[in-house]
């Protein structure tokens, strides 16, 4: 303002621009900002900045403009070497004069390094450049040094060979290896400014994965928790991570896969409870940033056996049934054929005998082709694969349908008037049939009519018809039916009568009382079977007539009860559910007379001691029972018989007392109101004498008798001391007893007076045979007491 107040003052009433800008030369640094002022001096009308391209600047984000009434400011952010130049400030006023003032703008660039990395990361043997991007303005000029430790080694000339600084200041290292791993400088420098700077780069050299392989085929079996521990051993730098692979899908870590990684580069994959989807290829493959190795490892995987497709089979009778057998296993097995009712075995090629059985297979599939089905081919039929690891069978069924078969033959039955008969038609069929019934042509309804109804139950339909007069009897027709076919049967209801009369009646074994009567069947039974036979009997001269039914059907019949020595007559009928048929002609017999009775039978058994049991069995009484039985018997050495009657009501004689080692004679005869049987002649033995010792006497005692025994043997020796205590010495238990109660007379007047009138003690003590055991024989040892205390001793002649 006190410039143009001056200028004012000089040049009076004249209105003349001045332009000025407040710097004339600027030297501004890339990227740096910088504002610019032109002041105006006097009225302008406008005010305008001009580009070094002489294009009229317009503010913008980074060109900024602030202009006032007599000022502009030029505002350059974060400047560009394009921005350099001669920047113009000019003027208008009112007239349209126009004044200018101008400012060079000179730029340079400092020194900088733009986007350089470390570490920067080289593949081996390949050529290596590490990148240094530097800029200044004027350019710099760049130089390398290695570090190497605390020194640091520039890169000359002389290392051309492997290293070569290029063009754009970046260092070349031709084949990289491990060995150039390290720290790079790379410094830059502006002579002009004196200006340097350096930045450090790290090289690392990275190797590609190297594999190797322990083993490159396994074997397994399958389905027998057998585990698989594939290896791979890498190298690399970095460290390479292994992963693996399988058909082209990586392997997680799960239960069936464990992954493990170890020392030394070793990588492990374990695969659990192999089965047979286990086999195949695997790939192991080692990733770093050099690059990818991989190597691919086999599996074999030998499976069992296993029958994958059997299924059971429906054919028509006659038509042919195909039944396939698919197995699967490593290797492939081999597919045979077993048929169960037979147990004949079939493989590839095999033909039946017949040639209706044919076998193909191939590639674990067995096709077993029968021709011409027959019904004896319905059951199992096993399927067996067997190969050098095992075997496995399984079993399928041949179900055959076939049409309605009728099973009985019998189509002709009898009845009567008021008796219902079952007419019965036995169907086999598969699947099963449908069975319905009709009486001329017309079908009788499973609810039947009044006196007919159909029971079906499990393939037989039961045709209950009660006739009640002669219309109900004819044909009755059976119709089966199934999805194979159908079939008839035709069943006749006939009268049934009663039967015909037996013939060649006869009598055999006739005895006094009994008779048996024999007969032939009649030649028609009345069409409805015979239910037993009638017998009748009776005397000439009666005309009441007795009867016997038999027993069933059997044609003998037993007569009892009959009188000696009479004449009868029989007649036989044979009765059924109609009634009874005619008599057979009658036939005369006649009892025996009564007599003597027949010898009767003998057997023995020894009996207790010196007895010999006879057993008794009567033969024919003669018509009269038994009144006694005569037995006599004697020794062979004597003429004189001993004779014993027995009860004839008994059936044994008991002989006693006998002889030991003694030879007897019997003599037996049977005793009736008519008289005396022949004898029957019997002889026996009886044996040597036993000896009775102690433990043949006790052997049959229990333990309670025997203790008995025993305390009564040891009480009579006792006795038997003390009385041999008082007659000899005066002494003991009785003698005691003696003074007690005869105290009013002395013991020696007593004893005097009883040997005086000749009493004597007597005892009997048991012998004692050779083996020093006693005997309680019966031959005993008598003791007398005399007076003159001498005791004699005499066998006693007395025997059992």
């Amino acid at each position: 303002m006190i410039l143009q107040l001056l200028w004012f003052l000089v040049c009076g009433s004249q209105a003349v621009l001045q332009v000025s800008i407040s710097l004339n030369k600027v030297e501004l640094s890339v990227g740096e900002s910088k504002f610019f002022k032109c002041t105006v001096i006097g009225e302008p009308v406008k005010l305008e900045w001009f580009n070094p391209q002489g294009e009229r600047i317009v503010s913008s984000q980074r060109v900024a403009l602030h202009t006032g009434e007599d000022s502009s400011r030029l505002t350059i952010y974060n400047a560009v070497v394009e921005d350099a130049g001669i920047y113009r400030c000019q003027t208008t006023d009112a007239q349209g004069q126009t004044q200018e003032a101008t400012m060079v703008l000179e730029m340079y660039q400092k020194l900088t390094f733009r986007d350089v990395r470390s570490p920067q990361e080289f593949r081996h043997g390949e050529a290596a450049e590490v990148v240094c991007d530097v800029i200044a303005s004027p350019a710099p000029a760049v130089s390398w040094f290695y570090q190497k430790g605390f020194k640091s080694m520039e890169i000359t000339e002389e290392h051309y060979s492997r290293f070569q600084v290029l063009p754009n200041n970046n260092l070349q290292i031709h084949k990289v290896t491990k060995a150039d791993e390290g720290v790079y400088r790379c410094e830059a420098r502006v002579e002009a400014r004196g200006e340097i700077d350096f930045v450090d780069i790290e090289v690392v050299v990275n190797v590609p994965p190297v594999l190797s392989m322990l083993q490159q085929s396994f074997n397994a079996t399958a389905d027998y928790q057998e585990s698989v521990t594939f290896t791979c051993v890498t190298s690399g730098s970095p460290d390479p991570e292994v992963t693996w692979h399988r058909k082209g899908q990586q392997l997680e870590r799960s239960e069936q896969y464990v992954l493990n990684t170890m020392e030394g580069g070793r990588s492990t994959l374990t695969i659990r409870n192999i089965i047979q989807g286990d086999g195949g290829s695997y790939t192991c493959r080692a990733t770093n940033k050099a690059g990818v190795e991989e190597r691919e490892l086999f599996l074999k995987v030998f499976v069992q056996p296993h029958i994958t497709q059997l299924r059971n089979v429906t054919a028509v009778e006659g038509s042919a049934a195909m039944i396939s057998c698919v197995a699967e296993g490593e290797p492939l097995p081999e597919i045979s054929w077993r048929r169960a009712n037979d147990g004949r075995s079939f493989t590839d090629g095999d033909k039946s005998q017949d040639g209706r059985m044919d076998v193909r297979g191939r590639h674990g599939k067995s096709m077993l082709t029968i021709s011409g089905v027959k019904l004896t081919d319905l059951g199992r039929f096993d399927c067996e694969a067997l190969s050098r690891i095992g075997g496995h069978q399984k079993s399928m069924f041949l179900d055959i349908e076939y049409m309605p078969k009728f099973q009985t033959n019998q189509t002709i039955f009898y009845s009567w008037e008021g008796n219902p008969v079952n007419i019965s038609c036995d169907v086999k069929s598969n699947p099963p049939a449908t069975m319905l019934w009709r009486r001329e042509r017309l079908t009788i309804s499973a609810e039947g009519t009044a006196n007919i109804r159909v029971h079906t139950i499990d393939g037989k339909s039961l045709l209950e018809v009660t006739p009640v007069s002669d219309r109900d009897f004819g044909r009755y027709n059976c119709t089966a039916r199934n999805n194979i076919g159908a079939k008839y049967q035709e069943f006749i209801l006939a009268q049934a009568d009663v039967p015909s009369n037996p013939y060649s009646v006869r009598l055999s074994a006739v005895s006094q009382r009994i008779a048996t009567v024999t007969f032939m069947k009649p030649d028609s039974h009345g069409g409805v079977p015979i239910g037993h036979y009638l017998v009748n009997y009776k005397e000439v001269r009666s005309q009441d007539w007795r009867d016997v039914k038999s027993h069933g059907v059997q044609t003998i019949v037993l007569l009892t009860g009959l009188e000696p020595n009479t004449t009868y007559e029989v007649r036989v009928a044979a009765v059924n559910g109609k009634g009874q048929g005619e008599f057979s002609h009658t036939e005369s017999f006649q009892t025996l007379p009564i007599r003597e009775p027949s010898p009767p039978a003998v057997h023995g058994q020894r009996g207790m001691g010196k007895a010999y049991r006879l057993g008794l069995v009567k033969q024919d009484d003669g018509g009269m029972p038994i009144v006694e039985y005569i037995v006599k018997y004697k020794t062979d050495k004597e003429e004189q018989w001993m004779t014993k009657l027995v009860s004839g009501q008994q059936d044994f004689a008991l002989l006693q007392p006998l002889q030991w080692n003694t030879r007897y004679e019997v003599e037996i005869t049977a005793r009736n109101i008519k008289g005396l049987s022949e004898p029957t002649f019997y002889q026996f033995f009886m044996p040597q004498k036993p000896d009775i010792t102690a433990d043949s006497l006790f052997s049959g005692l229990g333990l309670g008798p025997v203790v008995g025994l025993g305390l009564v043997g040891l009480l009579l020796v006792l006795v038997v001391v003390d009385v041999s205590c008082y007659f000899l010495r005066q002494c003991g238990l009785l003698m005691c007893i003696t003074r007690k109660l005869c105290s009013k007379k002395t013991a020696t007047s007593g004893k005097s007076k009883e040997m005086e009138e000749g009493k004597a003690a007597y005892l009997k003590l048991p012998l004692k045979e050779e083996n020093g055991k006693e005997t309680l024989k019966p031959d005993m040892i008598e003791i007398k007491v005399h007076s003159d205390n001498s005791i004699h001793t005499k066998q006693d002649d007395s025997k059992a």
